[in-house]
């Protein structure tokens, strides 16, 4: 009892010692268990509008446009270009796609079902589908048939499950050029009702009228800037900040580094030549007489040997002139050759035949239209349908093996025979060999003990006479380095290395590659000092022209002004505000625009131009003849505002709300 009742004397105390509990438990849990939701934010590779763009999303449609790619090329052995490509080109159309959905929601645009409908099937079928090869029918045309089986297949599904397999590919296929096809659409209802809010009036095109009409003769001295010695002007510290501060929205930037590369070439050692040269020689007795030449072939050869028919085109140049000769024949053999950083040798296996270069074959198929396929060179089909093709004679018939069936064609026509030869090729081509590999590597790793900052790694490169490659501007999603192949992983070094660091060794394809950090510019803006020199050099024509403005000071005639200047006197026989140059002096809007405004027969002040400083002496009213159109104005002036819908379709993408992430997944 004395134990209830000094629980019930500290129950609020034990109520206050429980509750912390309990909070610390709740917190544990979700800081624990709930990790989770914060590795949900670091698993988007970025946000776009708003919209989150997960890494398994992002993924996904890599693997859909991949697929696309496929089908379109007939090619899956894409390099690492291609993959930077489509993993561009993916989030480009991530940012296109969430950038347009965002801004249609804002004015209360979509597209219907019955309007995406209509683009895929209908009678007014895209033209983005028209371009798919895939959906052509037997005359070459877009078959509407063959994609509303291809959708109902799709739907439908299969029992069979190479079929489903095939299905799903299809379907992958079908679901980016919907979405292609969608998106296309919304761009375009964007720009049709800008193109119609976009549109002159009556008002732009009486201005536009005058603007040509009335114009002005005028003679002009130009002193060009560059005849000034910046000996005689002063720019100071505070002239390049003005301008600075005046030009700072030119200079945004996105974060990017700069670095000075160099590269230590992985090439074969003369003992990696002496082993190649060594080892043909050890196989060249038995290749010249073995029963079984595709063992050692095969075994040794960098060319396989498959019993190919070679042509005087298809042969290896080298060999040419040897399999090709008179009263060559089966066993003749070369000697040991070296060309292109390769040792080889040949051996005649069949001579003395001919074998058409091309054939053309017909699909036969059951229960269905046979299928005319066309012309082939021999180099063009697969072995199993090439010998019997170009073997056969017009009109016969072969049946070869094909996935999980078979297939029959028909030789239609064939092409006129030509000589040809059966040749074993033993071929060994130099490569560096692993002793090399680390000979090089710790050539460059001591190169990088020895000069461990980036002014001392130029420096001993450049005495070892190395080149020293810059490469700038390089951001944290950028794919390569210059030209160097596999070279992503010296921009993420860059990223994370500080200024003026050596980096470790990289192996970037046949190179290892060193790289110093030289730059590293995070500001939202150019810094000062980055662009200094082009800053410096317009405030030195800035000064120039009040300098040349000073030694005009008072000049009452343009021939003792072109005195001054030391210039020719030059003339314009008609200039209005239409106009974009100003006779021979190119673009000068600021000398056109007082030419016209200070009316007939006057001189000017000095004008500072962007390529020197003018002084003009207009003449008499020059105007054109002519009488005004409003209407035919109208459609000049918006057709010249064409570009503006599509041109702001980009500025909705550059100006979007993007965080872009993609470096931390790359």
């Amino acid at each position: 009892m004395a134990s209830l009742q000094r629980i019930r004397n500290h129950g609020a105390l034990l109520i206050a010692i429980v509750g912390l509990a309990m909070l610390a438990f709740i917190l544990g849990d979700f800081l624990n268990s709930g990790s989770s939701f914060f590795n949900r934010s670091r698993e988007n590779v970025g946000v776009i509008e708003g919209q989150k763009v997960h890494y398994t999303e992002y993924e996904a449609a890599k693997e859909q446009l991949t697929e696309v790619y496929k089908i379109e090329t007939g090619r899956s052995d894409f390099d690492e270009d291609m993959h930077a490509q489509i993993r561009n080109q993916v989030w480009n159309m991530f940012v296109m796609d969430y950038t347009m959905r965002a801004q249609a929601k804002k004015i209360g645009m979509d597209i219907t079902a019955d309007e995406l409908t209509e683009l895929c099937v209908g009678e007014n079928v895209h033209q983005i589908l028209r371009g798919r090869r895939a959906f052509y029918g037997e005359d070459g045309q877009y078959s509407r048939e063959i994609v509303k089986n291809l959708i109902s297949a799709i739907n439908e599904g299969s029992e069979d499950a190479e079929q489903n397999a095939n299905l799903q590919q299809a379907k992958t296929y079908w679901m980016y050029w919907e979405k292609a096809v969608r998106m296309s659409y919304m761009q375009e209802k964007y720009t049709s009702l800008l193109q119609h809010l976009l549109k002159a009036n009556s008002l732009d095109a009486e201005y536009a009228f005058d603007a040509r009409q009335k114009g002005v003769s005028a003679e002009y001295v130009m002193q060009p800037y560059f005849t000034v010695a910046d000996s005689l002007v002063k720019v100071s510290d505070r002239d390049i900040k003005k301008l600075y501060a005046q030009h700072k929205e030119q200079y945004k930037q996105t974060p990017n580094r700069a670095i000075k590369y160099i590269a230590f070439d992985i090439v074969p050692s003369e003992d990696d030549f002496k082993a190649a040269e060594n080892l043909l020689k050890s196989l060249q007795e038995e290749f010249k007489t073995t029963e079984d030449v595709s063992l050692v072939v095969n075994t040794n050869s960098d060319i396989m040997y498959d019993g190919r028919d070679y042509s005087e085109e298809t042969v290896p140049a080298q060999f040419k002139e040897f399999a090709f000769a008179k009263g060559a024949k089966a066993g003749d053999c070369t000697e040991i050759l070296f060309e292109n950083n390769t040792y080889a040798m040949a051996r005649i296996m069949q001579a003395g035949y001919s074998l058409p270069d091309s054939v053309e074959l017909k699909a036969i198929v059951e229960d269905g239209e046979d299928q005319e396929l066309g012309w082939f060179k021999a180099t063009d089909l697969p072995k199993n349908i090439a010998e019997p093709a170009l073997a056969g004679k017009r009109g016969e018939k072969f049946t070869v093996a094909q996935g999980m069936g078979e297939q029959t064609y028909e030789i239609m026509e064939i092409g006129k025979p030509t000589p040809k030869v059966k040749l074993a090729i033993l071929a060994r081509e130099v490569t560096p060999s692993s002793k090399t590999y680390s000979i090089i590597y710790n050539n460059a790793k001591q190169f990088i003990v020895n000069n461990n900052n980036a002014e001392a790694l130029e420096a001993a490169a450049q005495e070892a006479g190395m080149t020293v490659v810059p490469q700038f501007n390089l951001t944290a999603t950028t794919d390569k380095v210059g030209q160097l192949a596999a070279s992503r992983p010296i921009v993420r070094w860059a990223f994370e290395a500080k200024e003026g660091q050596v980096s470790d060794v990289f192996e970037c394809g046949q190179q290892f590659v060193v790289a110093a950090l030289t730059e590293v510019n995070d500001g939202e803006y150019r810094s000062l000092e980055a662009v200094r020199a082009e800053l410096s050099y317009e405030a030195t024509n800035n000064a120039k022209a009040e300098y040349i403005k000073k030694e005009l000071k008072g000049v009452e005639s343009l021939e003792a002004a072109a005195q001054i200047m030391g210039q020719k006197v030059q003339s314009v026989e008609r200039v209005s505000l239409a106009d974009s140059r100003f006779g021979n002096a190119g673009m000068e809007p600021a000398v056109i625009g007082a030419a016209i405004a200070q009316g007939e027969n006057a001189l000017s002040e000095p004008i500072q131009g962007n390529m020197g400083v003018f002084v003009i002496k207009t003449g008499a009213a020059n105007n054109a003849e002519g009488t005004f159109n409003a209407e035919s104005e109208k459609a000049q002036l918006s057709s010249r505002f064409a570009y503006l819908p599509y041109q702001a379709i980009q500025l909705l993408e550059d100006k979007a709300d993007i965080t872009d992430n993609r470096a931390n997944f790359q």
